[in-house]
């Protein structure tokens, strides 16, 4: 079984916003969610993502309230702001053309040149 990849820095608050897009979750769910979408091949540290949404909040990407979770303890739950909507967007595409440039560089042969 393949060892999970760390995160490139600055894709943790995409994959928050993008976890949060499916609907609203708790912290850990959040965690578990993305993990899950991944496909079990990312590592997120608790620590990394709760400082992530913090930051999310406190641009207004994301929004917070006070829930009851599956075992009974109060939550708070994170659901996507409009702005957080938009941001999505703008990220994916950046995302795209990232990923694109990469595989071109990565697949280019000797010819190509």
């Amino acid at each position: 079984m393949a060892k999970p990849t760390d995160l490139l820095q600055g894709t943790l608050d995409l994959l928050v916003l993008k976890a949060v897009s499916l609907g609203p979750l708790h912290g850990y769910g959040i965690l578990l969610r993305i993990q899950q979408i991944a496909g079990n091949q990312l590592q997120i540290q608790q620590g990394s993502l709760y400082t992530a949404l913090y930051r999310l909040e406190h641009k207004g990407l994301i929004a917070s309230q006070w829930g009851e979770s599956e075992n009974r303890r109060k939550a708070r739950y994170y659901r996507l702001t409009p702005a957080g909507r938009r941001q999505l967007r703008e990220e994916l595409m950046s995302w795209k053309r990232f990923a694109g440039a990469i595989e071109l560089a990565l697949t280019a042969a000797p010819g190509d040149v």
